[in-house]
């Protein structure tokens, strides 16, 4: 019934969205959760993304409640298809339910769910490919420190490179969350080649990015790193050719020169 009920006006498909994830004692708790999936799955695909954003947070909410057997056997399927669907919104909900399945299932069928990850980051609709951005720092919170070497920094590079800006500026909020993941060697070698290229990017959308982040970014790349590029850097989005990234960088100066190294405080002020 439910299921069929989703060619409703988008306030009741919101409300459902939203009150199925409340649904598990309803249908005679844990056990059973996975009859909710059905219904909120196709909520997840419908075009209105307030509905769509309902349904995938009342997904996470339920993959909480399944058995690492249930995750593999309901949930997931559930994921892939989502994330293969023929719809850009199917894809675009998708990229917000790996992180939930991820840590409690099998390593073969984590592999798979990075390789679908890999295919949304390289999704044709740049839609899907935001999503992914956006979701890619709490994703490498999860994956295994190996994995996120071979599998999500090349996804994240990629993303960092995106021919449209709405992406590559996602792709600054992510670096955050995988630098500060990171061994500082493997930071030096892996992140900061591309946030360089951020740093001056050609649009300025982005380069506002860096600087609204920069504080973040300081935290995670660690002292060494800040002294030998982001110094430099953090000068140079200062004096942007865009009002809107100095006036960015300049709300950053005071906690960046409180959060330096004591020896380079005084040379870098």
């Amino acid at each position: 019934f439910l299921t069929d009920t989703i060619y409703d006006e988008d306030e009741v498909l919101l409300a459902l969205a939203e009150q199925l994830g409340n649904f598990t004692p309803l249908v005679g708790g844990p056990d059973f959760v996975h009859c909710l999936l059905p219904p909120l799955e196709s909520l997840a695909t419908v075009e209105e993304t307030v509905v769509r954003d309902k349904a995938v947070e009342s997904l996470r909410n339920i993959s909480q409640q399944h058995s690492p057997a249930d995750l593999e056997q309901h949930f997931v399927p559930l994921v892939k298809r989502l994330a293969s669907g023929d719809w850009f919104t199917s894809r675009t909900s998708a990229c917000g339910l790996f992180s939930v399945c991820y840590p409690r299932v099998s390593g073969a069928v984590r592999m798979e769910l990075r390789n679908h990850f890999r295919n949304l980051c390289q999704d044709d609709t740049p839609m899907v490919r935001r999503a992914a951005a956006s979701k890619l720092g709490e994703f490498a919170k999860i994956v295994e420190l190996d994995c996120i070497k071979s599998d999500l920094i090349p996804m994240w590079a990629n993303l960092a490179q995106d021919e449209q800006d709405s992406v590559r500026l996602l792709a600054v909020e992510a670096c955050v969350a995988i630098a500060a993941l990171l061994p500082q060697e493997d930071v030096e070698q892996l992140v900061m080649p591309t946030l360089r290229q951020a740093t001056e990017d050609k649009s300025w959308r982005v380069r506002y990015m860096v600087a609204d982040k920069f504080n973040d970014l300081q935290k995670a790349v660690g002292a060494e790193i800040t002294k030998s590029d982001l110094v430099p850097a953090f000068q140079s989005l200062l004096k942007d050719c865009e009002a809107e990234v100095r006036a960015a960088a300049a709300h950053k100066v005071k906690d960046f020169c409180q959060a330096l190294g004591t020896d380079i405080q005084e040379q870098v002020i």
